[in-house]
């Protein structure tokens, strides 16, 4: 292992959730303000996940007041507290960069069916 990948694995996250281009995720993010610290929601879809190692980061989507927003998180950030997947999206690409041009319910994505195994079947 070379001196890089060493220092680059101290910081990187090992519980980051699963999560792919399509799913509506809530990113938790701490924000400071003065001496004082609080937790805020960013809500919308995956729109890319791109690099890797501490560089990785992905791009989340949400319309507010009907004004689209976009955020790019670093995923192995101190200041992404946690990732929580609220749906998966089922989309036939890496990069959903279409979604910026389309409005209403032209931008919903299509949730994608869960499988279920034989023991939850019995519950």
């Amino acid at each position: 292992m070379d001196v890089l990948s060493e220092t680059e694995s101290k910081h990187i996250k090992k519980e980051v959730g699963k999560f792919n281009p399509g799913d509506t995720v809530k990113v938790h993010i701490k924000i400071k303000e003065g001496d004082k610290e609080r937790m805020q929601v960013f809500e919308g879809v995956v729109i890319q996940r791109r690099g890797k190692g501490t560089g990785e980061t992905f791009t989340v989507r949400k319309t507010s007041a009907g004004v689209g927003v976009e955020r790019i998180f670093p995923v192995h950030s101190p200041y992404v507290s946690r990732i929580t997947v609220v749906k998966k999206g089922k989309v036939r690409r890496a990069k959903l960069f279409y979604l910026r041009k389309l409005k209403g319910k032209a931008a919903k994505i299509e949730e994608e069916k869960v499988k279920e195994t034989k023991e939850e079947k019995k519950e």
